[in-house]
C-alpha cells in the first residue's frame, strides 16, 4: 500500500516521524508524496498553540476529504493532537480511522494491520517509559544534520504550558542508546547532531541522579564523522559550569545555544512558573559569553501574557536592548484549554499583544543586523544547503545557524559544491539575518 506522511509541529515531533517512517517502510509499505495515489495518510500533529492545533485539524480535515476525490482508504492521526483531544476527534472528526498517542508511535504498524482486518487501530499507552525504537529511523533531513531526541516530557510544569500533560514527565533516553543511535547516524553521513528535548540540560537526571549533559557531549564527540553537536532548549537555571566549560572547551561542540527565557519581569516570570530571574538570566548570559566571546544565544520570549502591562514590556524591551541576544524568536501568548494562565485574570487583547510582538521584532532586527555586520571579514566554516538557481552562489549555514530557525549564509564560488560539503567562507556583507561570502 501507498503511504502518505505528513510531519507537523516541532522537530521533537519530527523525530517520532522519522522513527515511524522507519518501521513503515522496514514493513514493506510504500512511500508518496502524492496525495492522489495515498490509499493511507499518517499526519502527525501539533497542538501547543492554537495556531498549531488549528493547522493540525485542518489537515485533517483536508486529507480526510480525498476519501472521496481520491484512492485513501485509512486516515490516521499521531501526535499531540492525537494524545491531548482523543475523544473529541472520534466525535467531530469522523473522517479519521485511528488515534494513536505521543507515546504509543511504536504501535503504527500494528494499528494499519488492525484498520486492514477490519479491526479498531487506536492505541493510547500511558505516558511512562519511551517507545521502542526498533527500526531506526529514516531521515528527512537532506542527510547531513539530524535532530537527536535525548529525553521526552517535562517536569517543569509552567502554567502556560500543556506538554506535561500530552508528553508526560521527563524521561530521559539511555546514553548507550543514544551513542548507538548517533553511530548509526553518522554512518549515514550525518555531520551534525542537534539535540533536543522539551529540555535538554536536565538530561540524565532521573536516570542517573545527576545531570549528565556534558558527559553526553564529550561522548557524542568521540563518534567518528560527527563535526558538529549543537544544544537547543537549554532552560537558563539549569546551565552549570560544567556544561559552560564542556561547551568552550570541546572543539566539536558549536559555540551556539538555544536558551529560552520568555520574559524578562520578575512578577511575569513567577507567574508563569519559570525557575529564574532576569538577575539570573543576565548572568548565565555573562558567563556563556565570557567562556565562549563567539557564542550565539538564541532565546524565546512571550508577549502579552495574563497581567503584563506596558511598563512590564517596556522592561522586556530594554532587557533585550541591554543583552542583545543573537537570535530571537517572539510570540504572542496563546491560552490553552486545562492550563492555568488561560484561566488567570487580566488577559491582554489580542491587539495589544500583536503590537508588543511587533516591537520586540523589529528592535531584534536592528540588534541582529548589527551582530552580522560586526562580522564582516571574518572566516567561518559553514555546512552547504544547496545552489541558488541561475547563480553561482549555494546556500550554507555556519555554526551560528540552526536550521529552519535561524539566518544563511550566501557563498559566491565558481567551484561546483554539493549539498553537505563543509566549507570556509570570508564574510563579505550581510542583511538583518543574512550573511554574503565568498569561498576561500
Amino acid at each position: 500500500m501507498k503511504l502518505l506522511f505528513i510531519s507537523l509541529g516541532c522537530d521533537k515531533n519530527l523525530v517520532d516521524t522519522e522513527h515511524m517512517l522507519a518501521m513503515l517502510t522496514a514493513d514493506g509499505i510504500t512511500l508518496t508524496n502524492d496525495e492522489q495515489e495515498a490509499e493511507i495518510i499518517v499526519v502527525n500533529s501539533c497542538c501547543f498553540i492554537n495556531d498549531a492545533m488549528e493547522e493540525s485539524i485542518q489537515t485533517l480535515i483536508d486529507m480526510g476529504q480525498l476519501k472521496e476525490t481520491g484512492v485513501l482508504k485509512y486516515l490516521i492521526v499521531t501526535g499531540c493532537l492525537a494524545q491531548r483531544y482523543q475523544q473529541e476527534i472520534k466525535k467531530d472528526l469522523p473522517e479519521v480511522d485511528a488515534i494513536v498517542g505521543t507515546n504509543s508511535y511504536d504501535e503504527i504498524v500494528n494499528t494499519i494491520h488492525h484498520l486492514v482486518a477490519g479491526e479498531s487501530g487506536d492505541v493510547k499507552k500511558s505516558l511512562s517509559g519511551l517507545p521502542n525504537n526498533y527500526a531506526g529511523r529514516l531521515l528527512t533531513t537532506g542527510g547531513h544534520f539530524a535532530h537527536l531526541k535525548i529525553a521526552e516530557g517535562c517536569n517543569k510544569h509552567c502554567t502556560y504550558c500543556v506538554i506535561p500533560s500530552i508528553r508526560g514527565e521527563f524521561r530521559s533516553v539511555p546514553i548507550e542508546q543514544l551513542l548507538e543511535e548517533a553511530t548509526v547516524l553518522a554512518g549515514q553521513g550525518v555531520q551534525e547532531l542537534i539535540l533536543v528535548a522539551q529540555e535538554t540540560t536536565l538530561y540524565g537526571v532521573d536516570l542517573y541522579g545527576e545531570k549528565r549533559l556534558p558527559e553526553l557531549l564529550n561522548r557524542l564527540s568521540d563518534i567518528s564523522g560527527i563535526r558538529w553537536i549543537r544544544l537547543q532548549y537549554c532552560y537558563p537555571e539549569e546551565i552549570t559550569t560544567e556544561l559552560i566549560d564542556t561547551m568552550a572547551s570541546n572543539p566539536k561542540v558549536c559555540h551556539y545555544i538555544d536558551m529560552p527565557i520568555q520574559h524578562a519581569n520578575d512578577w511575569i516570570l513567577g507567574r508563569m512558573g519559570r525557575k529564574t530571574s532576569s538577575a539570573d538570566i543576565r548572568s548565565k548570559v555573562q558567563a556563556l559569553r565570557n567562556a565562549m566571546p563567539d557564542i550565539c544565544i538564541r532565546t524565546t520570549l512571550i508577549c502579552g501574557f495574563p497581567g503584563e502591562t506596558e511598563q512590564m514590556h517596556q522592561e522586556m524591551m530594554d532587557f533585550v536592548r541591554e543583552l542583545k541576544f543573537d537570535r530571537l524568536g517572539c510570540f504572542a501568548f496563546s491560552p490553552q484549554e486545562g492550563t492555568p494562565a488561560a484561566e488567570f485574570e487580566h488577559q491582554v487583547e489580542e491587539e495589544i499583544k500583536a503590537d508588543w510582538v511587533a516591537e520586540i521584532m523589529e528592535l531584534q532586527q536592528e540588534i541582529s543586523a548589527g551582530r552580522n555586520e560586526d562580522l564582516i571579514g571574518e572566516t567561518i566554516d559553514a555546512f552547504v544547503e544547496g545552489h541558488v538557481a541561475d547563480e553561482n552562489a549555494y546556500v550554507a549555514r555556519t555554526y551560528r545557524d540552526a536550521p529552519d530557525v535561524d539566518g544563511l549564509i550566501f557563498i559566491q564560488t565558481d567551484r561546483e559544491l554539493m549539498t553537505g560539503d563543509f566549507v570556509k567562507a570570508h564574510i563579505t556583507g550581510s542583511y538583518e539575518y543574512d550573511l554574503i561570502g565568498e569561498l576561500l
